[in-house]
């Protein structure tokens, strides 16, 4: 699904010339126009690199690994911002660049590496068909749901356990 664009091309190329030619700064003609001056900032750049086209909405693009290690290559080596690494290598969006350093601060290349999203998955192993009826349960319904409690139950107990057990290990001994 495509969103509708905030800004329109014509409004972004209005903003930058008020700028570029009547000399005034990017946070009064932000705050005039009624948009945070970041914006502004950013359609400069794409504009001087890019011209009209960099201004244009991008559908949502996928990128490589290679062009994603690439990207923070770049700012690790020569103190890019993000914003500077987005207009040099057309990215749309920092916020982009920013889910890259912090999936490879988190999970090294493979935290970069392109998974496919999915559509949440219903619970396969949920057997319980909602009560359409205002009847009482049955005995055995009242024996089914509560079985279904404690497993759940159990289950969360056992996680929380090994997560305990799992940073316990992780902490130095004071020994």
């Amino acid at each position: 699904m495509y969103r509708k664009e905030k800004f329109s091309v014509a409004f972004k190329l209005e903003c930058i010339k008020l700028h570029k030619n009547s000399h005034r700064s990017i946070e009064s003609i932000a705050k005039e126009k009624g948009f945070n001056e970041s914006n502004l900032r950013k359609w400069i750049g794409f504009y001087n690199k890019y011209g009209t086209l960099g201004l244009q909405p991008r559908k949502n693009r996928s990128y490589t690994l290679n062009f994603k290690i690439k990207v923070l290559k770049s700012i690790e080596t020569e103190h890019l911002s993000q914003r500077e690494a987005c207009i040099r290598f057309d990215i749309a969006a920092q916020s982009t660049v920013l889910s890259w350093q912090r999936d490879y601060e988190k999970s090294g290349i493979l935290g970069l590496k392109n998974t496919p999203k999915e559509s949440p998955r219903i619970m396969s192993d949920y057997k319980r068909k909602k009560r359409k009826s205002d009847k009482p349960l049955t005995r055995e319904e009242e024996l089914l749901l509560e079985n279904e409690r404690l497993r759940a139950e159990i289950d969360f107990l056992k996680k929380l356990d090994a997560l305990t057990l799992k940073k316990n290990k992780q902490r130095p001994s004071k020994d």
